[in-house]
């Protein structure tokens, strides 16, 4: 018997886990995200990246660190945009990826390199810990639903339960960890998903670059919704965790298992390491803030209406505020 936090890891990370290997994403996959939706979501924070610079706040050399950059397709969208926007950049700025698994770092720096060549300065790390630098402009799109997690119950005695999983069953037990009680208690959690990982990765991000700028995209939102929302992504159907005679033997490692991100927990990692730049919104405010409206009207001035108007869909579905437009939220921060 494993806690539930081990399980998720080995569903994910472990030997022949979900992503250790490359994951077609999109219509083929098993779910979409806003990078396969368009690559004006890239092309948006290209632009962000570029009023940074200009602002001052970081400096033409920067590195931009992508962490789970799958692919490379997020990357490769901000660069072409950059190219796209402002050519003069890509002569100083330097590009980084945080990637644990090699056969993904190798797709990685094929994929970059067949689309740009020896345009870019590229650079692995195998592990956020191993990332020294003055300064970077850091994206996280949906890593931290990804991060291994806790599920916790409060039974009608009022115990805290922790989940634990034997032969793909899960059941319930009293909690004794400690640093799981105490975050329940101060953040009002009585059910639900809980990733105290989320604290080590913002101090490691924090204690190794000196300033930067870093942007996240996810599910989720302020507050615990005290239910569970763990679930299973396949073929695009999604399955919550605790579905009755849900095959979770036969999903096991075959398909994404993710939940909802608690933003302010996320916060406040921040805000302890003394950053108070903290600016928390839905997608769609952040990407209109970030100019893809103006970007959609510079496209308007070069292609057909045809083109136009093919693009104009795809840039709704990342704005609707019933859809992906709400339902996503970011945190922009600066250090």
């Amino acid at each position: 018997m494993i806690k539930f936090n081990d399980y998720f890891n080995d569903w994910l990370y472990g030997q022949d886990g979900y992503y250790s290997n490359y994951k077609q994403i999109g219509k083929d996959g098993d779910f979409f995200t806003s990078v396969s939706t368009s690559s004006f979501f890239g092309g948006s924070i290209a632009k962000k990246i570029i009023t940074s610079i200009e602002d001052g706040f970081l400096p033409s050399n920067t590195t931009i660190l992508e962490i789970g950059a799958h692919h490379g397709y997020l990357l490769a969208d901000i660069i072409q945009f950059i190219y796209t926007l402002k050519p003069q950049l890509l002569e100083t700025l330097n590009f980084a990826i945080v990637e644990r698994f090699p056969n993904l770092q190798e797709q990685q720096k094929k994929y970059l390199s067949d689309s740009f060549g020896e345009i870019i300065k590229l650079k692995h790390y195998n592990d956020i810990n191993e990332v020294k630098l003055e300064n970077a402009y850091i994206l996280a799109n949906e890593i931290f639903d990804a991060f291994s997690c806790d599920l916790v119950y409060t039974n009608k005695k009022g115990t805290l339960q922790q989940a634990f999983v034997s032969n793909h069953k899960i059941e319930f037990f009293d909690c004794i960890d400690e640093n799981i009680i105490y975050h329940c208690k101060k953040y009002h959690i009585t059910k639900g998903e809980v990733a105290l990982s989320y604290k080590d990765f913002v101090n490691t991000l924090c204690s190794n670059i000196k300033t930067f700028e870093f942007l996240t995209f996810d599910y989720g939102d302020r507050f615990p919704r005290n239910d569970f929302s763990a679930r299973v992504y396949e073929k695009h159907s999604v399955y919550p965790i605790f579905e009755e005679n849900l095959p979770l033997e036969k999903l096991f490692k075959n398909s994404d298992i993710t939940y909802d991100v608690h933003f302010n927990y996320i916060s406040d990692c921040f805000f302890n390491n003394g950053i108070l730049d903290i600016k928390f919104q839905t997608q769609l405010k952040s990407l209109i803030e970030f100019g893809i409206l103006d970007l959609l009207e510079i496209l308007k001035a070069n292609v057909d209406e045809k083109t136009y108007l093919k693009e104009t869909q795809k840039v709704k579905v990342l704005l609707e505020p019933t859809g992906m437009g709400d339902r996503f939220k970011t945190l922009n921060i600066r250090k």
